[in-house]
């Protein structure tokens, strides 16, 4: 099975050279090195195929039924099905797959319930919250007043006991819970205990468990959230974009603050792409794989504290793995910088209670490439003897080299 359809790659290469170089280099660069970033995978070939398919080229403002141009009877069709799989996927009353990405949805999830100046409250984006939870440098840190909880410093876990008191003082009109480097199941049926105590909808930021949530490795945001915002890449394996899960009694609502308020066209390529990765998750074979996603994040967090790593909660329930790599004497943006110079992909971020960044890794990649608990137990002793700095460099990289190439991502 291939990725790189071979008439329209020689097109590329005769039309323009220069960027199918870039393009071609691109899987090289996958193929040959780990991508342990939590927030990336590889999609499917068929998710390609949708992605590269004429349906790039239509227009289609509004919904299936209603839009604003004409021809759209086919798109209609896509757009029905990527909704109904969806529903069906998470068990939800409403799904709109039109959102551009997870911060598109989060946006449109604000709009739709809040109006500027409203309290929210969120996970601080020092104990590991998102952009659209509060930033000063994002839309949601300017338009809404933000209050954020944190975890207990003893034990990294959310503190609900905070999340309650703050959310009795506060009387926010939104709860938000979610997180990019949390690596623990949140507990919604309490947070939305809260939310119903103080007059608060809940909104669940689900875009890193999503994937886990349609395989059934995670518990599901959709029975407690009044709306559940989602990526549909990550461990969910499909394109990049985004999706909104609610009620009926939402949907109105919902859709219109994704279009005509928030966006404009959707992009149909995408909507179509997300419907192949919904039907390839309601599949056994992905609950298979949701579930080895999570053996393998537990023993690649048992491997990096076995190398003298601060693992974040002790552990993770998820895809994800938060470690502090301190005590191996670097910190998180050299640690990043050592670990891609030997081909180890990863991502930094806050550490509750530091001042110094860590590291965030992710196993949905690796496992998508087939690797199991053997092959993250390698991993985690590759990565202290770079961090160490008791590797040579170019001999990682070469093992690094060999692994992936007995894994490879597209196989064929």
């Amino acid at each position: 099975m291939t990725v790189t359809h071979a008439p329209a790659a020689d097109l590329l290469r005769r039309q323009d050279p220069e960027l199918a170089e870039i393009l071609l280099g691109e899987p090289a660069r996958q193929s040959t090195t780990l991508q342990l970033n939590a927030a990336e995978n590889f999609t499917s070939p068929a998710v390609l195929a949708a992605l590269g398919s004429p349906l790039a080229n239509k227009y289609a403002e509004g919904y299936p039924g209603a839009r604003h141009h004409g021809g759209c009877e086919i798109v209609d069709v896509a757009e029905r099905l990527a909704v109904t799989r969806a529903r069906t996927l998470f068990g939800a009353g409403h799904a709109n797959v039109q959102a551009h990405s997870g911060s598109s949805a989060v946006l449109a999830a604000y709009a739709a319930l809040l109006r500027p100046g409203d309290t929210v409250l969120a996970l601080g984006l020092a104990h590991g919250g998102h952009l659209t939870h509060g930033s000063p440098a994002n839309f949601s840190g300017r338009w809404f007043d933000f209050a954020g909880y944190g975890v207990d410093p003893d034990t990294g876990l959310i503190d609900l006991d905070q999340v309650r008191a703050l959310a009795r003082a506060r009387r926010p009109k939104a709860i938000v819970c979610g997180s990019i480097s949390y690596p623990r199941h949140l507990d919604y049926a309490a947070f939305r205990e809260i939310a119903d105590e103080t007059g608060a909808y809940l909104i669940a930021d689900a875009a890193h468990p999503a994937g886990l949530v349609a395989g059934g490795a995670a518990p599901s945001p959709v029975p407690y959230a009044h709306v559940v915002c989602a990526t549909t890449h990550k461990v969910l394996r499909g394109p990049r974009g985004g999706m909104i899960l609610c009620g009926e009694e939402l949907a109105e609502r919902v859709d219109r603050a994704v279009f005509p308020f928030t966006q404009g066209g959707a992009q149909m390529n995408s909507v179509a792409a997300k419907a192949v990765a919904f039907g390839e998750a309601a599949t056994p074979a992905f609950t298979t794989y949701a579930h080895q996603v999570v053996a393998n994040a537990r023993v690649l967090a048992a491997g990096l504290e076995a190398e003298g790593l601060t693992v974040t909660t002790g552990g993770t329930d998820t895809h994800l793995v938060a470690a502090d790599p301190a005590p191996l004497g670097v910190d998180g943006r050299t640690a990043r910088g050592r670990l891609g110079a030997a081909g180890m992909v990863l991502d930094c971020c806050a550490l509750p209670h530091g001042t110094a960044r860590g590291l965030r890794l992710g196993t949905a990649a690796v496992t998508t490439q087939g690797m199991g608990e053997q092959e993250m137990a390698r991993i985690a002793g590759l990565l202290a003897g770079v961090l160490r700095g008791t590797a040579d460099p170019a001999r990682t990289r070469e093992e690094v080299r060999e692994l992936t190439a007995a894994f490879p991502p597209y196989p064929g």
